[in-house]
């Protein structure tokens, strides 16, 4: 491990024994937020099930893609990714393409990365792909697997998945009991590949990464661009201090927190899981019935109530469990409706249960929480943008109580409520949003990315529409017929095209605005809406887009 110590300390930090967590990583510097502190391709990765087909098995873009003719089972975004992967997949391929078909069906992605590390592993030891200080087999190897931990049906499952993966790869020598321990390492050590706005792609092995200890106040956050995983500090981390970050939801009880965490093999001890009882109650707990006071009810075994720890008043512990057993009955009726694919019935649904928790409930609770957020996808799904942002604009301050200020969730709901209000013409109310956004997933993000470039333009666009509004400026000059006509456009319309104006994107001898100024009427307003918001020009706005020895050439991607 001397090799990876001399690597990181380029990067200054350093591996440390910490009492009772085993390794972790310092840092041997300051670092701010927004410095990236490491970043690492993954060892093996695969996508999920449900994005298999739409990401690339090698940089997890989500593009066009062309499958391997070869074998069939892996999707390519184009021919540069396909040979970039090919030392691998020359192999992968092969061994897939000779599977039966009720085989291929066994083929979950947990055993397809551990197919790509194990041929990896292959490839390294021969010399056909290159070894570093901080991509080698040896890495993996020194990750703990926490096997004597395991319950006797984990373990079976593990090594019934090993012989699977003896199956595949008849050509390479496979130890049964080391590849058990591969699956039991891949349960406590693997991470959840994301894109830009948290939805999982896919898993990846990070061995570096993996050195990391959770908190669920952590100092860092953990984003993908692809496959590439990067840590980047949210706080200030002094020199000697323990880079950390979250495993799990953050957004939940300690008791919830800790059982998460449990598969992980890890007790978290900071000062949000020993301290804040009081948090839980809030987040869990019932609220005073007397509606002037912002108590909690707490349990009172002699008098068989619930007491607000606040003001004294009891509420009958009789009366809570009938109203959560209508609670558990409406939310059963409301998931079935959820499942069956009608949303205007869900939404109906949903919107008692939520009156009933209002009842039952803190407006802080994590429950009323997952019922609003449920009703702003519903919402968007019935393109009720309106709804939607009432929903997302309730969830701000309780995202704001339970993550940190720079954390990607809430930048994120800051970045939908954003596009909401600017598709419902709230411009000021969507720059503050974009504003908002930018503040926090310019942190957790890197200013770099084509995801933080698109929303600095959404935020540019708003800003120059929010200063038109308050100037009365004339920018050009049209005849009076053709300034009747301009004039008689919806509001957005004029708005734009004069911002056009103003950044340089505007085509004067365009025959569309001619005709439309001059032949005037016949022309519909969709044509105008789709003239102002195209060719790239990022006006238009697409909210429900919040809501991966020997070579030879690869074959045709199909």
């Amino acid at each position: 491990m001397e090799a990876l110590r001399r690597a990181l300390s380029d990067r200054c930090l350093t591996v440390s024994w910490l009492p009772g967590k085993g390794r972790g990583l310092v840092a041997t510097r300051d670092f701010f937020p927004g410095d990236a502190i490491i970043n690492e391709d993954a060892y093996a990765s695969s996508p999920s099930k449900s994005s298999t087909g739409s990401v690339c098995d090698g940089c997890f873009a989500s593009a066009k893609l062309k499958k391997c003719s070869g074998c069939r089972m892996v999707w390519y975004c184009g021919s540069a990714c396909q040979k970039s992967e090919w030392k691998l997949h020359q192999l992968e391929c092969r061994a897939l393409a000779m599977l039966s078909d009720d085989r291929k069906k066994m083929l979950t992605p947990t055993i397809k990365l551990v197919v790509r590390l194990v041929l990896r592993r292959k490839l390294q030891n021969d010399w056909v792909i290159p070894t570093t200080e901080t991509d080698n087999y040896d890495l993996v190897d020194a990750l703990v697997s926490h096997m004597s931990s395991l319950e006797e049906k984990q373990l079976v499952l593990y090594a019934q998945m090993a012989n699977l993966v003896k199956v595949v790869l008849p050509f390479v020598e496979i130890d049964l009991k080391e590849m058990t321990e591969i699956f039991s390492k891949l349960s406590c050590n693997a991470h959840t590949i994301c894109d830009s706005e948290l939805r999982p792609l896919g898993t990846g092995l990070y061995p570096v990464i993996s050195i990391i200890n959770h908190s669920c106040v952590p100092n860092s956050v953990l984003v993908f661009e692809g496959q590439n995983a990067f840590v980047r500090a949210v706080e200030r981390i002094h020199k000697g201090e323990e880079v950390v970050i979250s495993y799990i939801e953050t957004a939940a009880t300690s008791k919830t927190r800790q059982n998460d965490l449990r598969q992980y093999f890890f007790t978290c001890s900071c000062l949000r899981c020993s301290q804040d009882l009081k948090e839980d109650a809030i987040l869990e707990g019932f609220k005073c019935v007397d509606y002037t006071c912002d108590g909690f009810l707490l349990p009172c075994v002699e008098k068989k109530t619930f007491t607000c720890h606040r003001c004294g008043t009891d509420w009958d512990e009789h009366k809570i469990k009938n109203l959560i057993s209508e609670l558990e009955q409406m939310c059963s009726k409301a998931t079935a409706s959820l499942s069956a694919g009608n949303p205007s019935e869900t939404s109906l649904l949903y919107r008692n249960v939520e009156q009933l928790e209002l009842k039952l409930y803190h407006c802080d609770s994590i429950k009323l929480l997952r019922t609003r957020e449920t009703l702003l996808k519903i919402y968007m799904e019935l393109n009720d943008w309106r709804g939607a942002l009432r929903y997302c604009k309730l969830t701000i301050p309780v995202y704001r109580r339970l993550y940190q200020s720079i954390h990607p969730m809430l930048g994120l709901q800051h970045y939908t409520c954003g596009k909401l209000e600017w598709l419902l013409e709230e411009t000021e109310d969507a720059l503050k949003s974009f504003t908002e956004a930018v503040d926090i997933l310019g942190i957790t993000h890197g200013t770099s990315t084509p995801f933080i470039k698109e929303l600095i333009s959404r935020a540019d666009e708003a800003r120059a529409e929010v200063a038109y509004k308050q100037s009365n400026e004339d920018i050009f000059n049209l005849s009076p017929s053709a300034r009747e006509i301009f004039i008689s456009l919806p509001l957005r319309i004029r708005i734009r095209i004069r911002i056009r104006i103003l950044l340089g994107r505007f085509d004067w001898n365009s025959h569309f605005f001619w005709e439309l100024l001059n032949g005037g009427s016949h022309w519909r307003i969709e044509n105008a809406v789709a003239f102002v918001g195209s060719n790239g020009s990022g006006l238009g706005v697409n909210p429900t887009r919040h809501l991966t020895p020997r070579v030879v050439a690869p074959g045709p991607l199909v």
